[in-house]
């Protein structure tokens, strides 16, 4: 349980007992993101104890008759859960926009729900999980290992992110800001999705490894902006600008400017990563007039990129289970935590993730 920033301990909570509506989650893996160190470190605070942890697949330990048909799986079921709730009733749930429900909304996302509100056992950093009534759990194909599972999360936002929202197609030329694992699983959905040319960029020694490895999911063109100019690459690559950018950069507040540089008239930018600053260096507003750019920002993922995301890793088409991984038990993922927060002198995993 996370108390306080940089106060994470272990707890006993007692085993809730499960109705008709709900479930328990017998926790197998929990992925990390650059959410769950923002938790640690106070970068994300609450204000409130909590146990942290949101990309969940496990085995359904406990189950309801009504939660059963309603998410159409049974004791023994290998499952992801969703980070969002859905009430289902509201106008955005039933518009299929859940991530902005009513009832739930982001103040309500697995992994960040204060543990006095019953029965405390809502994120991954434990041995189980509830399954409350508005969750929205998927099955996992037999085929796919626990832990690699877990990337579920960062492909589904791939395939959203990447291609569902700015509409890519065959052919398109698409720009990819940020080698981490989301940016590494946009390329592999452009990648689907047919596009015609993938650039993946990322910024100084620490993303080196992630560029060479980008190639294998897709990317036809890697640059290190602190080296070279992606722009320049691109337009020597193929000749003009990319139909598509998505910025899956983090704490990188130049990156909005490249994007815009990146993208041809009338082109799309999809703004992904979170800059952690009012500072944007280099953004000209103008170039939106000029170039008749469509921006769109994006928030989580929903079922039918999820759904995508686990066939897509059961299809072993992409190099997800060869990724730079760290693994690690509750005991070790303080440690993890500092690491990916850059704060120990160690390289960062593309893939963290916890096993209880």
């Amino acid at each position: 349980m996370l108390e306080e920033p940089r106060w994470l301990r272990a707890h006993d909570l007692p085993r809730p007992a499960v109705g008709e509506d709900d479930g328990l989650l017998r926790v197998e893996a929990c992925g990390l993101c650059g959410t769950d160190h923002e938790q640690y470190s106070g970068v994300l605070r609450g204000g409130f104890a909590f146990v942290p942890g949101h990309e969940v697949v496990g085995v359904v330990e406990a189950l309801g008759a009504a939660a059963a048909a309603r998410w159409d799986v049974a004791v023994g079921d290998r499952v992801a859960v969703e980070v969002f709730q859905s009430c289902g009733a509201c106008a955005p749930c039933v518009a299929g926009e859940y991530r902005h429900c009513r009832r739930h909304g982001i103040g309500d996302m697995y992994g960040f729900i204060p543990v006095d509100k019953p029965p405390g056992l809502w994120g991954g950093y434990a041995d189980h999980q509830y399954l409350a009534p508005d969750s929205r759990v998927l099955r996992v194909p037999a085929s796919l290992d626990p832990v690699v599972a877990t990337a579920f999360n960062p492909l589904g936002a791939g395939i959203r992110w990447g291609v569902t929202v700015p509409g890519t197609s065959e052919g398109d030329v698409v720009a990819v800001l940020g080698p981490g694992i989301r940016g590494l699983s946009v390329v592999a959905a452009a990648r689907e999705a047919r596009a015609g040319f993938v650039l993946l960029t990322g910024h100084g020694p620490r993303d080196r490894e992630r560029l060479e490895i980008g190639h294998a999911f897709g990317a036809d063109l890697t640059v290190d902006s602190a080296v070279d100019d992606p722009v320049a690459a691109l337009k020597d690559a193929t000749g003009g600008l990319a139909d598509v950018v998505v910025d899956v950069t983090a704490k990188a507040p130049a990156a909005l400017a490249q994007a815009l540089a990146l993208a041809r008239p009338g082109g799309t930018v999809v703004v992904a990563g979170t800059r952690g600053s009012a500072e944007a260096p280099g953004f000209w507003p103008d170039l939106i007039v000029y170039k008749e750019l469509r921006i769109l920002g994006v928030l989580g993922v929903d079922t039918t990129a999820y759904r995508a995301a686990l066939d897509l890793l059961a299809s072993g088409r992409y190099p997800f289970v060869d990724l730079p991984r760290r693994v690690t038990g509750l005991e070790g993922v303080e440690a993890l935590l500092q690491t990916l927060a850059g704060e120990r002198d160690e390289p960062r995993p593309v893939h963290a993730v916890v096993v209880p």
